[in-house]
Order: structure tokens, then C-alpha cells, then sequence
């Protein structure tokens, strides 16, 4: 057995017994006090309780001392910042809707071009001809109409004579003048004038289907041609070189990229905690990464929330006729908001309760530590923006994580630097 460990040990816990139960001879032995020494009371000496009364006043554990900041509101403005980058207004990949080789010379990236304008040009090959035949066969169904109504319309005079031919041989048999066989025979001339009409009426009606039919094909061989020429969809840049003289496209196959940066969109984040601050319309400025300074509304605020980052996407639309913003370039937005009452205090004056609660230790009137729950405004160089205290305070910035509520402190006093 070790007999050095066991020393240690039973020392160990000798301290341990000293600090816990006898702490307050510990405290009277550090202040030079040693009451085995003290003399009883005589008999003419007012009595224990006056001796008592010195002996507590000698026991009592000295005021912690703590630095206080005295602290007043502000009114800053409460702008919410964020992280963000440039975006195009519009960006649009210009493709190919039918197959056929380009024919025309290729616009380089960088190009400036108008809504409209000429990007790939293809070879028509056949298209031409497929147009006329679509054509000559909507003609050919128009001139079948005339005389599919003409049939429709003889067919209508036959079935009315038959009818007239019919109601005359029902009255002559009443009158006993008219065969059984005239009265068939005229009811079955109103049937066969009934079939006629509808088989005038289904040709007339085939006629008009082929008439359709060749309008469509007409309509779909000049949108075959008209795919041939691809133009920009809007006014900006190109973003690639459009394609090459001698290709073949396919449908789906990339004509050329176009963007338009005038003007351009600042797109930002912005944490569920301060979504509502944030208006359609308010006044949002931003610091690109070369140092330039922009300016813009807010356009757009995101209803659904980023599921792995829980902000919501905001959009600023900001000016850039000169084109000198590019897209891409990161940004730190600051929108604005309405101004806020806040107290500017050090970084190292907050602190946590057993709680987890952020907040700040504060000196009563009677130098009583009380703690105070705060919310962060805005994180500063020289200190931070805290809300959540009364319009004047005096803060403990020095010795507040040594102290708990309810303790009576010695506190120095420093006015707040401006």
C-alpha cells in the first residue's frame, strides 16, 4: 500500500470538511480573528448582546467590487443585415426547335443584342415545298364545298317533294281514289329522300374535316419555317457564342445564352427571426466585394422557407444601365427598417443565468445585482446593440460573472464612452 496517495487523501478531505462546514472560522482566521482569545464579558459590560453584535459585524464577508457602466437607450436605425450576391434580372438559354443546319455567321459572346435580333439562322431544305403542297390541298378541300352543299341541297328538294308525294297518296286513299301500293311506295320515296339528305349532310360535313385538316397543315409548315429563325427573346448580352456556321442542330440543341443585367437583382437571405422587418418596397443598400456601393428597393420576399437553412430568399432590384455590375459578385445587403431603442454596450458585459437566458447583471439603487434578459440587435466593432433594458441603466462590465442577483456589491462607477 501507498502511503503518500493515502496522505493525500485524507489532507484532501480535511480542507474539504474546513471549507464546507467550517466556513465561517476559515473566513474569521483570514481576517485575523481568533475567538478562543477573546475575553468574556464582565460583569459591568452592557451584557452578550453587544458583544454578539461586534463579533457578527466582525464575520461579515467584505463587498464584492464590481466596475458599472452607466448605460442610456438610443435610438439607432435597426437595419437587417445580410449576406448576398448579384443576380441577372433574366437569363434564358436560346434552343433549337427543329432539326437543320446553320446558316448564318455566329454573334460572339459579349454581344449586345435587341429583342428580336438575328441569333442562328438554319436551312429551310424542303420546307418551302411541304408549305405549297399544304396549301394546293386546303384549296382542293375548299372547292369540294360548293359542290358538297349543292348535293345538300338537292337532297333537301327531294326529300320535300317525297313528303308532298306521301301526304297526297294518305288523303287519296281516305277518299278511296289512291292503292295500298301508291301509299308504300310514296312512304318509301320519303325514306330514300331522308338518306340522301343525311349522306349530303355527312359529305358536306367531310368537307369542311379536309378543309381543317389542310388549314392545320398549312399553320404547321410555316411554324416549321418560322423555327428555322431563332432570335433573342429580350434586349441584353450574350453569355456564350451563339452557334457555329455549319452545325447541325438538333431539338434542345443551344443557339446561344442571353442575359440581361439592367437591372440587376441583389439576392439575399434573410433568418426567420427577422423576416418580419423586412417590407416589399423598403430601401435596401448594398457593399459589392470591389468596394462599390449600390442602392435599391426591396422587390421580393420569399412565403416558403429554405428547409436546411430555415431564411427566406429576398430580392433587390437595383439599377445598372452602365452594365457594370456583373452577375455573380457577392454582396453584403442592409435593408432598412424601422429605427429601435437599443443600449450600446461592451461585448464581454453579456452573459447567461443558470437558465441558459442571455441577458446582463445591473445595479440597483441599493447596489443590489439584479440580471436582466436581453435580445442582440446588431454585433459592432466597438461593442454590441442590446434591447431589453430600461432607458437607463448601470450595467456591471467588470466582475458581473462573479456576483449573482440578490448580492450587495461595491460598485465604481464609468460613464459610457461616446
Amino acid at each position: 500500500m501507498r502511503l503518500i496517495p493515502m496522505i493525500t487523501a485524507i489532507l484532501v478531505t480535511l480542507a474539504l470538511y474546513g471549507i464546507v462546514f467550517q466556513r465561517d472560522a476559515l473566513v474569521a482566521f483570514a481576517l485575523g480573528e481568533n475567538s478562543a482569545q477573546q475575553e468574556p464579558p464582565g460583569d459591568g459590560e452592557a451584557g452578550d448582546g453587544t458583544a454578539q453584535a461586534q463579533n457578527v459585524a466582525t464575520m461579515t464577508v467584505p463587498e464584492i467590487g464590481v466596475v458599472v457602466l452607466r448605460s442610456s437607450a438610443e435610438v439607432i436605425d435597426s437595419a437587417v443585415v445580410m449576406r448576398g450576391q448579384t443576380s441577372a434580372n433574366r437569363e434564358v438559354a436560346v434552343r433549337a426547335e427543329t432539326s437543320a443546319i446553320v446558316i448564318s455567321e455566329p454573334l460572339r459572346k459579349g454581344s449586345y443584342v435587341e429583342k428580336g435580333d438575328l441569333l442562328c439562322r438554319l436551312d429551310p431544305g424542303t420546307r418551302e415545298a411541304s408549305l405549297a403542297e399544304a396549301r394546293a390541298r386546303l384549296n382542293e378541300a375548299k372547292s369540294r364545298v360548293p359542290e358538297s352543299q349543292a348535293r345538300l341541297e338537292e337532297a333537301n328538294a327531294r326529300l320535300k317533294e317525297a313528303r308532298i308525294n306521301d301526304n297526297a297518296a294518305a288523303k287519296l286513299r281516305e277518299g278511296g281514289y289512291a292503292s295500298e301500293t301508291r301509299v308504300a311506295a310514296a312512304a318509301a320515296a320519303v325514306q330514300s329522300a331522308e338518306a340522301g339528305v343525311a349522306s349530303a349532310q355527312s359529305g358536306l360535313e367531310t368537307a369542311q374535316s379536309g378543309i381543317e385538316g389542310a388549314a392545320a397543315a398549312v399553320a404547321g409548315a410555316k411554324r416549321e419555317i418560322e423555327r428555322l429563325t431563332i432570335s433573342a427573346p429580350f434586349e441584353g448580352l450574350l453569355e456564350s457564342d451563339a452557334a457555329e456556321l455549319g452545325s447541325l442542330m438538333q431539338p434542345g440543341s443551344l443557339c446561344a445564352t442571353v442575359i440581361q443585367l439592367d437591372p440587376i437583382k441583389l439576392v439575399g437571405f434573410v433568418p426567420e427571426t427577422e423576416v418580419e422587418r423586412v417590407t416589399i418596397g423598403a430601401l435596401a443598400g448594398a457593399e459589392l466585394a470591389t468596394g462599390r456601393q449600390v442602392q435599391g428597393r426591396v422587390v421580393f420576399i420569399s412565403r416558403s422557407a429554405d428547409p436546411a437553412t430555415r431564411t427566406f430568399l429576398v430580392e433587390i432590384m437595383v439599377d445598372n444601365s452602365d452594365l457594370s455590375i456583373r452577375d455573380g459578385q457577392t454582396a453584403e445587403i442592409i435593408v432598412a427598417s424601422e429605427g429601435a431603442t437599443a443600449h450600446k454596450l461592451p461585448q464581454s458585459a453579456l452573459t447567461l443565468n443558470n437558465d441558459g437566458t442571455l441577458g446582463v447583471r445591473v445595479v440597483d439603487a441599493d447596489n443590489i445585482v439584479r440580471f436582466i434578459p436581453v435580445r442582440l440587435l446588431r454585433d459592432q466593432a466597438d461593442g454590441v446593440m442590446v434591447t431589453g433594458l430600461p432607458d437607463h441603466a448601470d450595467v456591471i462590465v467588470v466582475g458581473q460573472d462573479f456576483v449573482t442577483d440578490g448580492v450587495h456589491v461595491k460598485p465604481t462607477y464609468r460613464e459610457a464612452s461616446k
